[in-house]
């Protein structure tokens, strides 16, 4: 798919991955609208790389479909969706503390795994009602898991859990959608430079920089966006998932 003119959903938009993509793509000619919560950061970067702006929280389903019909209102409907919001929050499984707190782990499920279905299905179901009888491609769906989702250390069970749902969830959706001439791929980042990867105590990142293999260093946003970009524009990717890590094996801790 061409980039040029592509109408383009990015969810996390507002830092990091999403960003750097958002830059990218609209640099390339794309019309983006951005969905993310934190309005402040939205709209900076709206206004920086000259794109749309919707607050919008992919866990509700309310605020996903408002927020693809007012983007479709400015540009049409979209063809492009990249899922980049997800939050990464760990606690171990049970400690002298107690056990992992429920809602935690619900909090990670639902923006990670349900947030990014409930993305991919209303934007899916806008496209197939825009080209019902599609035989070239009508739209291309990335995801954003993690390489926890296959070596999820100590105190991520939650966020492997999502991340591997993400993963396990591919094939099938694009099985689901191929009918309907939609691509699906996910991508499965290892560590790169975002405001998550900064929450990191000091030795837990120089740890992880010690198990990459080359680069030997955390990757830029602007290489995920790289990968996206790769992914829109070749139609052969699809129902997979795109190890972008640096050879990195995540260690047990």
């Amino acid at each position: 798919m061409d980039l040029k003119d592509a109408v383009t959903i990015i969810t996390g938009g507002a830092s990091g991955l999403g960003a750097a993509t958002a830059a990218l793509f609209t640099g390339m000619g794309a019309r983006v609208a951005l969905f993310d919560v934190d309005i402040d950061a939205g709209k900076r970067v709206a206004a920086e790389i000259g794109c749309q702006f919707l607050r919008v929280d992919v866990t509700s389903e309310v605020e996903v479909s408002a927020g693809l019909a007012q983007a479709e209102l400015v540009h049409g409907t979209a063809r492009i969706l990249v899922n980049c919001a997800g939050i990464g929050m760990g606690a171990a499984t049970a400690s002298p503390r107690g056990a992992h707190p429920m809602e935690l782990f619900r909090e990670i499920v639902e923006v990670n795994l349900i947030g990014t279905f409930n993305c991919i299905s209303k934007f899916a179901a806008r496209v197939i009602a825009a080209h019902p009888s599609a035989k070239e491609e009508s739209a291309v769906i990335i995801n954003t898991a993690s390489i926890a989702a296959f070596e999820g250390q100590a105190g991520q069970a939650g966020y492997a859990a999502s991340k591997s749902g993400i993963v396990g969830m591919t094939l099938p959706i694009a099985r689901d959608l191929a009918t309907h001439a939609i691509r699906v791929v996910t991508i499965a980042p290892g560590m790169f430079e975002t405001p998550l990867l900064r929450q990191a105590p000091a030795a837990i990142r120089g740890a992880l920089l010690e198990q990459t293999l080359f680069p030997r260093r955390f990757g830029q946003p602007a290489e995920y966006a790289q990968a996206a970009r790769m992914i829109v524009e070749n139609p052969m990717f699809n129902a997979s998932t795109l190890r972008l890590d640096g050879g990195l094996r995540m260690p047990q801790r």
